[in-house]
């Protein structure tokens, strides 16, 4: 579990074809000398675990199978590419961003920037059925970064980015058409869930038995 509050950002120093996936070494000395082989760190919001470390190189390596790659941006990375890093959530953490699971739920893309001075608004694209689950006000994961939603349309969402949000993470850096991890707040999940359960036993109830 974690906050989707962006605690570095990290660079990848290599990709290694491991079939059916790879590996990912992640360069951020920081993070890599209190890492542990075996916890959990989100990359871009997709949480992968710590398989090897080097303190003495500062990195971390990771391994991502087929479907993290398949649905997930982490697959476009390159060396040199940019990250989003967070550790798993402690129970005794303050929870400054909202609960992020780390499974990603679909791919969205920056469709617009507006800048006004050191401040952005951003509008992403969205698949529909991840858009349903969104409502202003309430709560996104965007490459792991815990957002406020500002308006929600059938397929798109835009969000209000401060400065500081800019600086500390890497969407302050993309461009129209970049690829981004989404992954919807795990209550509005409980909510659908639960009001399509609801549907399912109302319409067993007009049908009534056999």
């Amino acid at each position: 579990m974690f906050t989707g509050i962006v605690e570095a950002l990290g660079t990848v120093a290599e990709v290694i074809h491991e079939p059916p996936g790879q590996r990912l070494v992640v360069r951020e000395p920081k993070l890599a000398a209190g890492a542990v082989i075996g916890e959990s760190i989100a990359i871009n919001g997709c949480c992968l675990t710590v398989v090897a470390n080097s303190a003495k190189h500062g990195t971390l390596d990771f391994q991502a199978g087929p479907e993290t790659l398949s649905r997930t941006n982490l697959g476009e990375l390159r060396p040199g590419s940019v990250v989003n890093l967070e550790r798993s959530l402690k129970v005794s953490d303050r929870l400054d961003g909202h609960f992020v699971t780390g499974h990603i739920d679909g791919i969205g893309a920056l469709a617009a920037r507006h800048d006004e001075g050191d401040w952005s608004t951003c509008w992403f694209t969205s698949p529909r059925e991840l858009a349903v689950q969104m409502a202003s006000k309430g709560s996104v994961a965007v490459d792991g970064v815990s957002l406020t939603l500002v308006e929600v349309e059938a397929e798109r969402f835009s969000v209000a980015l401060i400065p500081h949000t800019l600086a500390v993470t890497t969407l302050g850096q993309l461009r129209v058409g970049d690829r981004v991890n989404l992954e919807t707040d795990v209550l509005a999940k409980y909510v659908q869930r639960q009001l399509a359960a609801r549907d399912i036993s109302l319409s067993s109830l007009r049908r009534g038995p056999g």
